[in-house]
């Protein structure tokens, strides 16, 4: 079984929902988990995940973390030797995401409260991986000074699932099918 597999087995999406839709988890569509959020469908968080391919002992930014699913499918791949940091902007999602990744072994994956007007968590960086889980217009500069060398960052932008890697001073962006995502604030 491949990682991101491997991933999923190890981290059910029910223990990730609010519990009048725990029932669903198994479905592929995307489900409210309040405050205007959605957890992502699997097949979505999937292709992402492989776009992403995260290796044990990276540090990895999620941002948009909001039931805590991402953080602990990116804390299975990472490992005990990497670290996986959550941002979310929303306060009550941010606890309840919080308290749904302590139910995991995955203590060296946490999610923080997201500062207003600041992308990412800048004064953690570098980041070898950067998942987004939000659509933006365009890459956000923000972001990708975040990234470290040979660093590679997946978010959907304008509509379409975007990948980029920095290779050096070079980036390289790529995309790879459309997707609807809630808006990056």
């Amino acid at each position: 079984m491949d990682a991101v597999s491997s991933a999923f087995e190890a981290v059910p999406r029910a223990g990730f929902l609010p519990p009048a839709s725990q029932w669903r988890a198994d479905l592929d569509a995307p489900i409210l988990i309040g405050h205007g959020q959605t957890n992502s469908q699997p097949r979505t968080v999937e292709a992402m995940l492989r776009l992403l391919d995260v290796r044990p002992g990276q540090r990895v930014l999620d941002v948009g973390s909001g039931s805590g699913w991402t953080t602990a499918l990116l804390g299975h791949l990472v490992g005990p030797t990497g670290t996986v940091i959550g941002v979310e902007l929303e306060p009550a999602l941010v606890l309840w995401g919080r308290a749904n990744l302590r139910r995991t072994r995955f203590t060296w994956a946490d999610i923080h409260q997201a500062e207003p007007g600041t992308l990412g968590r800048p004064a953690e960086a570098p980041y070898d991986r950067v998942l987004v889980s939000a659509e933006a217009r365009e890459v956000p500069q923000a972001l990708l000074d975040q990234l470290g060398e040979e660093g590679r960052m997946v978010l959907p932008v304008a509509g379409l699932m975007t990948l980029v890697v920095r290779v050096g001073e070079e980036v390289v962006t790529s995309w790879h099918g459309h997707y609807r995502f809630v808006p990056l604030r």
